[in-house]
């Protein structure tokens, strides 16, 4: 099975999005799709309609809405994450 795509809308100064993007890394997602909303209001728009959320970063793992920095570190305390980047 192929692994899912990682979507991340970020900012260049976040330092949520830094923590995320290493957790992400450490579990060996080596190809995050970054989406700087700073850089493109228009995709800023685009991650508000899609998530109902204004602040970064928003995390997609394949189609799966995982919110921002604290609920991505949440799914690997609760032994979540791993099955979710393997596509299970």
């Amino acid at each position: 099975m192929a692994k899912p795509r990682v979507l991340m809308y970020s900012t260049a100064v976040c330092p949520y999005c830094v923590r995320a993007e290493q957790l992400l890394t450490q579990k060996g997602v080596v190809d995050i799709e970054k989406v700087r909303v700073d850089l493109e209001p228009a995709r800023r728009e685009e991650m508000m309609q899609k998530t109902g959320r204004r602040t970064v970063p928003q995390i997609y793992i394949g189609d799966f809405h995982v919110g921002g920095c604290d609920d991505l570190y949440a799914l690997e305390r609760d032994g979540r994450l791993d099955p979710l980047l393997a596509g299970a």
